[in-house]
């Protein structure tokens, strides 16, 4: 579904990706892992036309959409969940999520899709006419997924989705996030909790500098002794 050639971003004179090529596969979960400064953020900002593509390739099913603006790749299919949830506090829970519903299907199908998400997070339910900024943060990760979802995407892109929440409300999460996946919904992650983000997804990609250095399906990496030494303690 989603392949990137020898993608290279940054910022200004820092290139913070180089040669960075990765698939997504229909239906999958696919991490992205590494430390801090690794790259992670600024590939998920490239693919989704926030940051500019210096060199390479991005495609998705097969045709480029390296180039597009962040508002044409959500109409192609991916919506992107960033870090740090960016809401819009002083707005309702219902207002940020109907935000969400941009796309042309979106729109056509909204109230189809609020009653999915509310299903999902049936805490979003009791809260709807609450301001997004008084929200718990998980409430807010709860809220930002499912904004996300409101597009109607055919992959979802998940920047750190546990950062800053309590291990119950993160397990929370994670379920949701399979259970999205279950329905047919293909998953790329971001997730500094490399163990979560092993056991959760089918294959792993990890960035270390900026460059892909290894690379297989998630359990295979979980028993790898690289990954055990450097971000399981072990």
């Amino acid at each position: 579904m989603l392949r990137l050639e020898g993608v290279e971003a940054g910022y200004g004179d820092v290139v913070a990706v180089r040669s960075v090529s990765l698939e997504v596969r229909a239906g999958e979960i696919v991490a992205l892992i590494g430390g801090n400064g690794a790259g992670k953020t600024t590939t998920l900002r490239t693919i989704a036309g926030l940051l500019p593509l210096r060199r390479g390739r991005v495609e998705l099913d097969g045709r480029p959409i390296s180039g597009l603006g962040s508002a044409a790749v959500v109409a192609a299919g991916i919506a992107h969940v960033p870090e740090g949830r960016q809401l819009f506090p002083s707005m309702t829970v219902r207002e940020n999520l109907e935000l969400g519903a941009r796309t042309v299907e979106g729109r056509a199908r909204r109230a189809e899709t609020l009653a999915r998400v509310v299903a999902l997070f049936p805490r979003l339910g009791e809260r709807q006419q609450q301001l997004a900024g008084t929200l718990s943060g998980g409430e807010q990760q709860m809220v930002a997924i499912g904004r996300a979802l409101m597009a109607r995407p055919r992959l979802l892109m998940l920047d750190e989705p546990s950062l800053g929440l309590a291990p119950v409300v993160v397990g929370s999460i994670f379920a949701n996030l399979t259970a999205i996946n279950r329905d047919g919904l293909t998953i790329l992650l971001v997730e500094q909790n490399v163990l979560r983000a092993l056991r959760l997804s089918h294959r792993a990609y990890v960035l270390e500098n900026g460059t892909v250095t290894l690379a297989g399906p998630s359990a295979t990496l979980l028993t790898d002794e690289r990954i055990r030494r450097a971000y399981l303690g072990r």
